[in-house]
């Protein structure tokens, strides 16, 4: 065996620019119980290859064995015939394997620029200081080189959750990579965008370097993928080529059962009664107009889709509604016919507005807390008597949450960062209609996770629309407003281009008004 740090880079790339990578029967336990077990698979160079499975299916395990983050307890890795052992990143890295991780790895006080070329900073005066100048324009000309039009000397912290992942993108692509393990790149990303990344990655396959795709849109895996592996529960279920499986192939390898997405049964159509008027609503942000006189209205018992691109001002109208932009907007907002004055989440919250943010990990949950811990934060200010409730209590509105929502947990105390993305975002949902909300603010509320759960999420804002909730529903992903949309507005630079009844909603036609503006 050959240990991976005696692999030098150089090595690596003077004998081919293509790389094979071979797995065989690896597993990885942990304090005795299995995640993954026997995994074979070969990776090439010049393949799209992507990776499939619910979530706790054992990718992530897997992808943290290739990348030097976790050693395996079973098994071998071969590249390019030759046996190897990664102990750490930096080795891996060093073999030419670069991971552009789901959960955003930036840091926040730091530039796009910055960020996008940490640890591969360009330098002067012998390599004594940075040179910021060749910084800024090496990192310019890469964003640029992939179709990312975002300002250098930003700070991360003051970007959206879909432009910082831009910056992680771009900085995993400007990195000399023979395998590029992308997880989940377009779960932030308008279908505009994800529509650059698509083409970016066939292009680096056309260079000869090996794809590790991880996605669970399924429309993405038959657009890009060479070939398809299925893991279920730490087993390898199957790999085979994308050109000859369906969708419905792929789903029942994942789940062990046939699952159709399809719109979802309504019980109780919408009423006529308006619950929220938008009208003329005008927002600006750092000296850049977001919204642009958005008017609509929401009718109770509705789920209202909110269309647009990656920058359209989906989010920032819903963080608007809620009071969490510091009330800096013009135009007027009423609740119920009574016009509200909202400058803060507490105002939100107390005219009945709940928002659940599309960044769940960063805003909307405490993961190392439980879920008793997390359900109840939002009723310590109007349910607790001096900030305190009672442990009964806390266990009483956590149990409802689980049973109301099917949380797969082992009980209230289960910690929340050992929940599926899934059942996270279940109990993030649970939190806010603990508050007992007439207005659901939901942002991409199905960001990373897989179609089983996706399904799940659908069922119950449903049946949280026939119970006569109303229900805002942001998203950068076009099928999930024919499953459960009533009717949608879309934006396009801050503005309403259009709106749609449901009978109106093809992809065609919201592309159409996404695009609107940019057009002309």
């Amino acid at each position: 065996m050959i240990p991976a740090s005696t692999l030098a880079r150089e090595d690596f790339l003077a004998k081919n620019s293509k790389i094979t990578m071979k797995l065989s029967g690896i597993g990885k336990s942990f304090s005795g119980v299995d995640v993954l077990r026997g995994v074979d698979v070969q990776i090439v160079g010049g393949e799209i290859h992507t990776l499939m499975g619910e979530n706790g299916a054992g990718k992530s395990t897997l992808v943290k064995i290739i990348s030097g983050v976790q050693p395996q307890s079973t098994g071998t890795i071969q590249i390019d015939d030759q046996e190897v052992e990664f102990s750490s990143p930096a080795q891996a890295n060093d073999a030419g394997i670069v991971i552009m991780h789901q959960e955003l790895s930036l840091i926040p006080e730091m530039t796009v620029a910055q960020n996008v070329m940490l640890g591969q900073e360009p330098r002067k005066f012998g390599g004594v200081l940075v040179d910021t100048a060749e910084l800024r324009k090496t990192a310019r000309d890469a964003l640029r080189r992939f179709g990312f039009m975002l300002d250098v000397d930003t700070l991360v912290k003051d970007l959206r959750v879909g432009e910082q992942q831009l910056v992680e993108i771009a900085r995993a692509l400007i990195m000399d990579a023979r395998l590029l393990i992308m997880d989940e790149p377009t779960s932030a990303l308008s279908q505009s965008e994800a529509d650059i990344l698509m083409e970016v990655v066939r292009d680096l396959a056309r260079q000869g370097v090996a794809v590790v795709y991880i996605s669970h849109r399924m429309d993405e895996v038959f657009e890009i993928s060479d070939r398809v592996t299925v893991l279920r529960d730490g087993d390898l279920i199957g790999t085979t080529l994308a050109s000859e499986t369906t969708s419905q192939e792929l789903i029942q390898m994942m789940v062990g059962r046939a699952v159709e997405i399809k719109p979802v049964a309504r019980k109780t159509p919408p009423t006529l009664e308006t619950v929220l008027s938008v009208q003329g609503v005008s927002a600006d942000h750092k000296g850049h107009q977001v919204l642009d006189n958005v008017s609509f209205d929401l009718r109770r018992g509705e789920v209202l889709g909110i269309g647009g691109l990656l920058g359209a001002g989906r989010t920032e109208l819903l963080e608007t509604i809620f009071g969490a932009r510091g009330g800096g907007h013009s135009g007027a907002i009423a609740i119920e016919g009574e016009i509200v004055d909202l400058r803060t989440p507490a105002d939100g919250v107390a005219h009945g507005l709940a928002l659940i943010t599309e960044d769940r990990k960063g805003n909307g949950l405490l993961l190392d807390r439980s879920i008793a811990d997390n359900v109840v934060l939002p009723l310590l200010s109007t349910k607790s008597r001096f900030g305190y409730l009672s442990q009964n209590a806390c266990d009483r509105v956590a149990q409802n949450t689980i049973d109301q929502l099917r949380v797969a947990a082992t009980g209230v105390h289960h910690p929340v960062g050992r929940l599926s993305g899934g059942n996270q975002q279940k109990v993030v949902l649970g939190k806010w209609l603990a508050t007992r909300p007439k207005i659901l603010l939901l942002d991409e509320p199905t960001r990373g996770i897989d179609i089983g759960a996706k399904d799940e999420i659908y069922d119950l804002i449903g049946r949280l629309a026939d119970q006569g909730l109303s229900v805002l529903f942001a998203s950068s992903e076009i099928p999930e407003f024919l499953a459960v949309c009533d009717r949608m507005i879309v934006l396009c630079e801050g503005r309403v281009s259009g709106s749609l009844n449901r009978d109106e909603m093809t992809v065609d036609s919201i592309k159409d008004l996404s695009m609107q503006f940019e057009q002309n």
